[in-house]
Order: C-alpha cells, then sequence, then structure tokens
C-alpha cells in the first residue's frame, strides 16, 4: 500500500483498521473507488484469544476479496455438528452440515489471523492509503467500534443494555478429536460453547467462549488452572472429557446496543459502530461483514451521476441492513432472557420446546438458512 501522496483525493474514509474496516477497503478498492483508512498499521496486541464463527456468507465475502485462500490451514477448522444442551434431558437438539444438505455449517477462524491476512491483502490494494488523520471524502465510513467518537459527533444516539455479564475466551486442548463437531450448553445463568479448533493441537482443540454474570466471570478468571478446568468440566458434563487450557484467559463485558441510524449525508455506519448482540449465536463478525457487502453492493450499482456520500443511496443501504440485524439482536437477546430465567414451569417449556425443534427438519433447515446466511 503506496504512502499517501499531498494534497490526494479520496471517494471514502474508513474510519477503523479491524476486520470490518479492512474488508470495506478491499471491497471498494476493487470497485476502483480510491480509499483513505485510517487506523493503525500493526496493532499491537497481546495474546488475542479471540475466534470468529463465519457463516457461508462471510466466507464467501473472503473468498471474493481474496483473502480465504491465504489464511493458513491451521488457523481454521469448519464445523460439521453442532449440539446443542438445554439445562434439563429434554432439551437438546442437534445441526449436522450432511441433514441440512451444506458443506459445513461454519467455519471457525482465529481472529488474529484473519486481521492479519486483510492487512496482508490491503498491502496489494492499489487504490487503498493508509492516512494517521482524517481526511476530506465524499462518504466516510464508520467502522471503529462500539465505541466510536465519530459516530457521537454526528449525534447518532447509541442505545446500549448491559447485560451484567462477561465473556471468557480461552483456548483448550482435550484427548479425543473434536471430528468438526460444536458444542453449546444454555443455562441459567450462563452459556458456554466449545468451537472446534486447530491450534494449539491440530484435531484436538476448542476455542472457549464462556458468559458468565461478571462476579463468576471474575472469580473464573483468578482461579488457578486446575480449578478451572475443574469447572469447565462440570459446566461441559463431561461430554467431550477433560478440558485443559493451552493459553491464557481473556474476557470482556456484554451488551446488546443499536444505532437509531446507521447512515446520513456523506456516512455510513458498519460493524460494530452500528449495532452490538451478544455472542451466544457466534453472528458478531458475520452481522458486520453483511454490513461490508451490503454497502460495496450499494455504493456499486448507484447511478452514474449520483454522488457517494448521497443520502438517498445510503438509504438504500440502511434498509438492507435493518430487519437482518434487528432480527439478530432480537433473537441472541430473547435467547439469553428465555435461558436466564430460573422459573421452573419456564425451564420446563424450553428445554421441551428445544426437544420438540429437533424432531421438525423443515424448521431445523430453515434456521440453519438463516444462519449460513442465505
Amino acid at each position: 500500500m503506496p504512502p499517501m501522496q499531498e494534497r490526494e483525493v479520496f471517494d471514502v474514509l474508513v474510519r477503523g483498521d479491524g476486520c470490518v474496516g479492512r474488508a470495506l477497503a478491499l471491497a471498494l478498492s476493487a470497485q476502483g473507488l480510491r480509499v483513505a483508512l485510517l487506523g493503525r498499521e500493526q496493532p499491537a496486541r497481546s495474546e488475542d484469544l479471540r475466534t470468529y464463527a463465519l457463516n457461508a456468507s462471510s466466507v464467501a465475502l473472503l473468498r471474493e476479496l481474496r483473502v480465504w485462500e491465504t489464511l493458513p490451514r491451521e488457523a481454521w477448522s469448519p464445523v460439521y455438528e453442532m449440539q446443542i444442551h438445554g439445562d434439563q434431558a429434554a432439551g437438546r437438539l442437534a445441526f449436522s452440515a450432511w441433514q441440512q444438505g451444506v458443506g459445513e455449517l461454519a467455519h471457525i477462524v482465529d481472529a488474529a489471523t484473519l486481521e492479519q491476512q486483510l492487512g496482508a491483502a490491503l498491502s496489494f490494494a492499489p487504490h487503498v492509503r493508509r492516512v494517521s488523520a482524517p481526511v476530506p471524502a465524499a462518504l466516510t465510513a464508520l467502522c471503529e467500534g462500539k465505541e466510536s467518537e465519530a459516530r457521537e459527533a454526528l449525534g447518532v444516539r447509541f442505545e446500549r443494555h448491559g447485560y451484567g455479564q462477561q465473556a471468557i475466551a480461552a483456548r483448550l486442548v482435550v484427548e479425543q478429536p473434536h471430528q468438526g463437531g460444536a458444542r453449546q450448553w444454555f443455562r441459567a445463568p450462563d452459556v458456554l460453547a466449545l468451537l472446534p479448533f486447530e491450534r494449539p493441537q491440530a484435531e484436538c482443540s476448542y476455542g472457549l467462549v464462556w458468559s458468565l454474570p461478571s462476579e463468576r466471570a471474575q472469580e473464573l478468571l483468578a482461579a488457578g488452572p486446575a480449578e478451572f478446568e475443574s469447572a469447565l468440566l462440570q459446566a461441559t458434563e463431561g461430554a467431550v472429557g477433560p478440558l485443559r487450557l493451552a493459553s491464557g484467559r481473556a474476557a470482556w463485558p456484554l451488551s446488546l446496543g443499536r444505532a437509531d441510524r446507521v447512515s446520513g449525508p456523506g456516512w455510513a455506519l458498519l460493524g460494530d459502530a452500528a449495532h452490538v448482540v451478544h455472542p451466544l449465536a457466534g453472528q458478531g463478525l458475520n452481522l458486520g461483514l453483511a454490513d461490508v457487502a451490503a454497502l460495496a453492493q450499494v455504493l456499486r450499482e448507484r447511478e452514474a451521476w449520483r454522488p457517494l456520500g448521497d443520502e438517498r443511496l445510503l438509504r438504500r443501504y440502511e434498509r438492507a441492513r435493518l430487519a437482518p440485524t434487528l432480527a439478530m439482536g432480537e433473537l441472541t437477546d430473547g435467547l439469553l432472557r428465555l435461558f436466564a430465567s430460573e422459573t421452573p414451569g419456564l425451564r420446563e417449556l424450553r428445554n421441551r420446546g428445544m426437544g420438540l425443534l429437533n424432531q421438525l427438519p423443515p424448521l431445523k433447515r430453515w434456521l440453519t438458512a438463516r444462519a449460513l446466511g442465505a
């Protein structure tokens, strides 16, 4: 990526240098648009323990950007089966790629590696320049995350509801191969997901995402490895055998958030700057990459006479993303509240509902299609 030339004119300023911002810069550069990318070039991170569950639409976008093929094989793992456990024996739900007629249900991807490879692809993008301060552009795309200062400066109201929970991430190893199987436990008051992975040990590793009340999360973060592994064994009911820590542990607070508007004259919001959801469905980055695909399509299909920052043009993007993001926010929030309740009658009802859904293949296929981004 060549350095910025003095007085260079840009079509789009992308504020934010995470996965969403980098993907947008690549997508718009491919259209021949002149893009300024505002953010750090070499992010200084400590060990990044996050994993992303990418759906088929996200993988398709990364293929289109010629990034997917550059990911090292050990940086991603396909999910062929998903088993969901409730908090009673009747609460069981299983999905398989074979039954749904797809190659994979999802791909689990190392967060740090994906961000690095997006950055590597940018070095070959002829129309992208990195900038260290905002520059004039016809359109500003805000991909700065949920704490975006530029969003606040625009007067956009970001409604956020804190769950009083934190998500713990770690890497785990087991004795038996995972065989591409993911598992998730929905209970009051926590949600635990084991995501099949290849690091540090091929076929015998999991990425952990464990959402708990903040006080309990802090207790587990402070616990020694043996105590933490014991808590994991109890929480997973020994379903995959003993789980051993193979990394440090990290945590972050969880919330539901949505901007009251995601576009205006000369600007648009994408990713966490526009919406934040609970990670129980693994759809956070999928929503952000879907924003990228939608905005890129709107700009690509605009009338030749219409400016990039035209408010009516950007409303097309807003309309395209309104229903999917609102539906995912309501779904994740509803599921969390449903399984957070310890009311005996409701507990029995939700577990029986899971068992009933497991016996309805057409509805399962419909749900799978929504999760895959179809």
